[in-house]
């Protein structure tokens, strides 16, 4: 019995070393970046870059037939892929395949038009 005590009194110190494993990602977005590798591309000074020059080659204009709504605040405006890239990095880069929507558009036509793919 004596021992036990004295391992007892040890154990609060010892460094935790067994369990830990790698989490699994929690919440939609970060299941999502997890698994899809590419998003990362989203967040490069590169992006950002490539998408305003889309927005100023486009006139700041949704380019969606039918739409035309010119925004001039950027956080409204949307460089989307006309061709889903689906990891491919060149499709992702190519500037023929991006085109301006408005926030809107893309959040409600482009998504219906994509789904029905």
């Amino acid at each position: 019995m004596g021992k036990l005590k004295a391992i007892g009194s040890h154990i609060p110190t010892l460094k935790p070393t067994v369990g830990f494993f790698r989490q699994e990602p929690k919440g939609e977005t970060a299941t999502r970046e997890a698994y899809s590798p590419w998003r990362k591309w989203y967040k490069t000074a590169r992006w950002r870059a490539l998408r305003l020059k889309i927005f100023a080659r486009d006139l700041f204009t949704c380019q969606r037939p039918g739409c035309g709504r010119v925004e001039g605040n950027t956080s409204m405006l949307v460089a989307d892929h006309r061709e889903p890239h689906r990891g491919n990095e060149r499709m992702f880069w190519d500037e023929h395949n991006l085109w301006t929507l408005c926030k809107p558009c893309h959040d409600q036509w482009k998504q219906k038009v994509e789904q029905g793919r």
